[in-house]
């Protein structure tokens, strides 16, 4: 097993802990498979009640996959050794989604992409007041994968086109209000419950976690967060900048800046699927995201953005195309 990943059990628990720190905890090949083997494991055991997956750092639960690995990987001419990854990433999602065991996320710190791949799928997610969740793909002429086409439109249409397009983040309260988290827990009251958990004699987990449940705080994000929701549900690409344009309000004008911000490109292809996995299982998503992973990954777009962001951190990517004279304003 990776030493990025620590595999334990306590009692009748299964503890997956996240140890990457230097990197966040970002996921690499290793990592992932020392994840499937985990679960795998701790599936199969009748001694296994439940399973914790957590990061043993404060500052990330996990910020997501390895992605200026991937662009290596394609500049060395390796694409299909970076499709690899995420095919058995995706599988991992899937694997926790159909757990069969309680699967709880202790979520404290940042929580980006593939983070969310390793959390939102399971019926717990656990979310401290430290917690930071985003989608950010588009950013670095990416989409937002791991099952983000499913579970983002089921938000509801025009915030999962918010979240998605726009990369914008999420404080934990938010995140637990709008369903992203499901249990609000003060980053103190994580230990105790962590303890309760363990020592559990059986499978009630609500039980167990009510008495460390905090009410969601008021974050003043609310009334900003259901404007722009309403304003991105829309129809089209064009039609959200029409939208945002016409509102001109402060957070509309930094909302559109943020989503011209994005690859046009990712954009388009970020929209067209959220748009399709309404009507599509969690499965059907997560294999038209793997067909899309093999065709953006040698785009000009991918390896720009995450040079932009990720190796020179310069922030001034070059697209291909512009948002109102390109593929995303369609």
């Amino acid at each position: 097993m990776s030493e990025s990943v620590i595999s334990d059990i306590q009692q009748s628990t299964g503890i997956i802990r996240l140890n990457r720190p230097q990197a966040l905890n970002a996921l690499n090949l290793s990592m992932i498979q020392s994840l499937h083997a985990a679960l795998d494991r701790f599936a199969s055991s009748p001694s296994i009640a439940r399973v914790i997956i957590e990061s043993a750092s404060e500052k990330a639960f996990c910020a997501g996959g390895d992605m200026r690995r991937a662009r290596e990987l394609v500049l060395e001419g390796k694409q299909e050794e970076a499709v690899a990854f995420f095919e058995a990433e995706f599988d991992v999602n899937a694997l926790i989604a159909a757990f069969p065991k309680p699967f709880i996320a202790l979520i404290d710190g940042i929580c980006m992409g593939g983070g969310l791949g390793l959390s939102v799928h399971g019926p717990y997610r656990v979310t401290t007041e430290r917690a930071l969740f985003a989608m950010p793909e588009t950013a670095i002429g990416y989409f937002p994968d791991i099952g983000g086409t499913y579970f983002l439109p089921r938000l509801g249409t025009g915030l999962g086109h918010y979240l998605a397009l726009t990369g914008t983040r999420l404080r934990g309260a938010d995140a637990v209000r709008l369903g992203i988290g499901s249990h609000f827990v003060a980053a103190s009251r994580l230990p105790p419950l962590r303890a309760a958990l363990i020592g559990a004699d059986d499978d009630d987990i609500p039980a167990i976690l009510a008495p460390f449940i905090s009410p969601v705080p008021a974050t003043g994000n609310e009334d900003k967060i259901a404007r722009l929701a309403a304003l991105f549900d829309a129809p089209s690409v064009r039609a959200i900048v029409a939208n945002l344009e016409a509102d001109a309000s402060p957070i509309a004008t930094e909302a559109l800046a943020e989503l011209r911000a994005g690859a046009p490109s990712s954009i388009d292809i970020t929209f067209r699927l959220l748009q399709a996995g309404l009507d599509r299982t969690l499965g059907q998503c997560l294999s038209a995201e793997l067909a899309t992973v093999r065709a953006i990954l040698p785009s000009p777009d991918f390896i720009e953005g995450v040079r932009s962001v990720l190796v020179d951190k310069d922030r001034k990517p070059r697209w291909t195309t512009s948002l109102e004279g390109g593929v995303a304003a369609s």
